[in-house]
């Protein structure tokens, strides 16, 4: 179902393949925006691939790839038919730095490319692609390819994102885009550039630049990158401190309450009636996951909300099966908790972690975990006295990341977000120890909704359940 207007519902970008192309396709069919999570989508495909691309989707959507040859390199270095054995390690692949090699842009490319086709695949729904501002030099190759499937939407939180609209119509244009890397101790300013046609020559086709929602947390912010067409948005999702993974940290001086987390106030409330002068379409976020909140949204002038945990819920979602009847049985019984951790993320966002027994938020398991940084996503660019890049993270091994120059206050209680959420969707690494990487599961703090669903459907829901529920209407159509 295609429509002009906008959608009431925009089904949140959440983890790594949490918000799965099943998720996004099933949102998209209900007729509003359907958002596959663009994060380390060239690792998901590399595991897929290795694990025998079961059902065969991401070949098929490799087969429409428009450089067939970028394609194939990718199936030769990734494929393993039947799939690897279950104790043999995933193969490494490449990071995505701010001058990357030619395998890292092309696996990021057909990654992200697979995902939104498969969303998009067989209907005209709109589809977007969540991103995260903070993994800049993953950002371009991601974006490009989610554009090569036609990707109606890019939308990006956690952090400013001035310079996307300007790379979103440089590559429509067929042009090179770049963007300012954000890079500890630099001496000078670092980009990184990606030129489509370099990539993809002759195979290039036209692109349609996308819609881009910058999600903000304060009308501040909204206010500052409407100011300038170069870097205005066509649209903000306005997320509040209950919204899950990532959030804003609050205004002003950190201070805990007795539970450990981050104390808000009313000083982290956008001023909804400023971000609606602006003139521009936006969604709220964070506890407006119910038919009355949608209500109250369209009241104050949203186009509607963006709803993230009953999605990740859903049973489209790519969450492990094991680990959302986990997540469904203690909703039901009341015992469900979610902490916002100030100290999880290496980002330094607080960052809201579900208290799921087997997973990294037990205590024990967490120290039984040996830290170590493979996969990277969530690495900070640092300039040496060389002036060459290096790369640390605070969850890496502790000597590692002060050799680089990181803050000793940095490393107590972080997480290595990568490799859980990786294991959130059956894509954990085993290491040759024998150890497998455990979960680390995000959800919003706001469980009033997801305890009204439970109620209605105590076997779970699916997306299109949640949408009906959201936004009666549809039901009676």
């Amino acid at each position: 179902m295609t429509t002009n207007l906008q959608p009431v519902v925009i089904q949140g970008g959440m983890g790594i393949a949490v918000s799965s192309w099943t998720l996004a396709r099933e949102v998209s069919l209900a007729g509003q925006l359907g958002v596959v999570s663009g994060t380390a989508l060239d690792g998901v495909l590399a595991r897929c691939l290795q694990d025998g691309d079961p059902g065969g989707h991401r070949r098929r959507a490799l087969a429409h790839f428009p450089s067939p040859a970028m394609a194939e390199r990718v199936l030769a270095s990734y494929f393993i038919e039947g799939g690897r054995a279950p104790d043999r390690p995933y193969r490494p692949h490449p990071t995505l730095t701010i001058s990357p090699g030619r395998a890292a842009v092309e696996l990021s490319l057909v990654g992200n490319f697979a995902e939104v086709w498969l969303a998009k695949e067989g209907h005209d729904g709109l589809v977007g692609i969540n991103m995260l501002e903070k993994i800049q030099t993953a950002n371009p190759s991601a974006i490009l390819g989610a554009m090569l499937a036609g990707v109606d939407h890019v939308i990006m939180g956690a952090g400013v994102p001035r310079e996307i609209p300007r790379l979103l119509s440089d590559f429509a244009a067929g042009r090179a885009g770049e963007l300012t890397i954000d890079v500890a101790n630099a001496t000078r300013t670092h980009r990184a550039v990606l030129d489509p046609v370099d990539h993809l020559g002759d195979d290039l086709p036209p692109l349609r630049r996308p819609q881009f929602l910058a999600i903000v947390s304060l009308h501040v912010l909204a206010g500052y990158l409407n100011r300038d067409p170069e870097i205005r948005p066509d649209g903000f999702v306005v997320e509040g401190p209950r919204a899950g993974g990532h959030s804003a940290p609050p205004r002003g001086k950190l201070v805990l309450d007795d539970a450990g987390e981050p104390v808000y106030g009313a000083r982290d409330d956008a001023d909804l009636a400023k971000v609606a002068e602006l003139g521009l379409p936006f969604w709220l976020a964070g506890a407006y996951a119910s038919p009355e909140k949608v209500a109250e949204a369209l009241a104050v002038g949203a186009a509607g909300v963006q709803v993230g945990t009953l999605f990740a819920m859903a049973a489209e979602s790519g969450l492990r099966p094991d680990l959302r009847r986990q997540v469904l049985a203690q909703l039901a019984s009341g015992t469900l908790v979610v902490r916002n951790d100030p100290r999880a993320s290496p980002t330094g966002f607080p960052f809201k972690v579900a208290e799921l027994g087997g997973t990294l938020s037990d205590g024990e398991l967490y120290a039984d975990r040996s830290r170590i940084c493979d996969l990277g996503y969530l690495r900070s660019p640092v300039e040496r006295p060389d002036q060459t890049i290096g790369y640390r993270c605070a969850a890496e091994p502790e000597h590692m990341y002060l050799r680089k120059g990181g803050d000793p206050a940095d490393l107590a209680g972080r997480t290595c977000l990568c490799n859980a959420l990786m294991a959130n969707v059956g894509l954990g690494q085993v290491r040759r120890s024998g150890y497998i990487e455990e979960a680390a599961v995000t959800l919003g703090s706001d469980l009033a909704s997801a305890h009204r669903l439970i109620e209605r459907h105590p076997t779970g829901w699916t997306a299109r359940e949640v949408v009906e529920w959201l936004v009666p209407e549809l039901a009676r159509r």
